[in-house]
């Protein structure tokens, strides 16, 4: 039986930096951090609380997959507004600022430095 989601992938163009923004701008820690090989190296990312992780893969980890696109990626937070004052004074860029959705819940768009893109909301 399947119990949870372990992970999901993103493409960056420079593991090191997407760490540093994850950890140091979003807040998240590393939770694995393995080179297999001479050039491969596995690194995912969570948020505080734990959950899904999030791995950095580089350019060719995962085919033809490239960075700058919707990841498809939708990330829990208390309070949405609240959420994107804070990481707006840390640089990060929304692509859609904090709005009603349809569905009854708020949310906001923002993207990584290598224009991976996020939708946060808040918990029902």
């Amino acid at each position: 039986m399947i119990t949870r989601l372990h992970s999901t992938s993103i493409v960056v163009s420079d593991q090191e930096a997407a760490v540093r923004f994850y950890t140091e701008t979003l807040g998240w820690t590393v939770s694995i951090d393995n080179v297999m090989g001479d050039s491969y190296r596995f690194v995912t990312v969570v948020p505080p609380g734990g959950g899904a992780e999030i791995a950095l893969a580089t350019a060719g980890m995962l085919g033809d997959r490239k960075h700058g696109s919707p990841s498809g990626i939708s990330l829990f937070c208390d309070d949405v507004d609240a959420t994107y004052r804070e990481l707006s004074d840390k640089g990060v860029q929304f692509t859609m600022l904090p709005d009603d959705m349809p569905w009854g819940l708020r949310g906001a768009h923002f993207e990584d430095p290598d224009g991976n893109g996020f939708f946060l909301t808040s918990a029902p």
